[in-house]
């Protein structure tokens, strides 16, 4: 058997065992998904974080926690800028 796994495989078994950021359950991560898909579907100034936490009642780490774990599923992307772009749902056509 082949000790070494590809990067794919890795990202792939990570990305199966991230978990939600603690106290995020399931209809918090679908307001954040409605948040950030009435906003653009990018998330980098604070005009973009301001109404997501609004929307969710998230915080602004709990905002940062969700779109980190939404990358680790690969369900979003960081963008070059910094930022954060949501790549399902409503945002899945987004360029």
């Amino acid at each position: 058997m082949n000790r070494f796994l590809g990067a794919g495989t890795v990202l792939a078994l990570l990305s199966a065992c991230a978990l939600p950021p603690e106290g995020v359950d399931e209809e918090r991560l679908a307001m954040f998904d409605s948040a950030v898909a009435s906003i653009g579907c990018d998330l980098i100034s604070e005009a973009d974080y301001l109404p997501v936490e609004l929307q969710t009642g998230l915080t602004r780490s709990q905002v940062i926690e969700v779109a980190s774990y939404k990358t680790l599923r690969e369900e979003g992307v960081k963008l070059s800028n910094g930022g954060f772009r949501l790549k399902t749902g409503a945002c899945a056509d987004v360029a």
